[in-house]
């Protein structure tokens, strides 16, 4: 076997890249039950929305990613093994969607707007849903 192939580095490498791989895919199942989770759940049918062209549908839905992303993100980084970033991921997707529902109840009317196309309505249930993900996501960061 060629000296570089046996350098420390690349042992390394080779143990750690399948885990890593691991751990994305197990996160990256999370953020796509969480999101087919909130689709199921949201009062207007984002999906149809925005296959018809409704950019607010677009936007909001967009903004869900991000807003579950980015607590799981942190909670990979924090997690050791793959039951802790289910434990961790399960958690913060669960805390995340009371908080949406939270901002839809206290932004009331924005779902409505959303559903007519209004996107300065997307915008802003957008930034607050981020807001909540920032914070939700420092919590975990302890």
């Amino acid at each position: 076997m060629p000296p570089e192939l046996q350098s420390p580095e690349i042992q390394a490498f080779a143990t750690g890249f399948p885990v890593t791989l691991l751990h994305a895919a197990v996160t990256t199942l999370i953020l796509f039950l969480a999101v087919t989770l909130y689709v199921l759940l949201t009062p207007h049918r984002e999906i149809r929305l925005i296959r018809e062209g409704n950019a607010a549908a677009a936007v909001s839905l967009g903004g869900v990613l991000v807003g579950l992303a980015i607590p799981l993100a942190v909670s990979l980084t924090a997690s050791t093994s793959v039951v802790e970033i289910g434990v961790w991921g399960v958690s913060t997707v669960i805390v995340q969607l009371l908080v949406f529902r939270l901002v839809d109840i206290v932004l009331r009317g924005l779902p409505q707007r959303i559903q007519e196309g209004e996107v300065a309505a997307a915008a802003l249930l957008v930034g607050a849903k981020l807001a909540t993900a920032l914070i939700i996501a420092a919590a975990v960061a302890g």
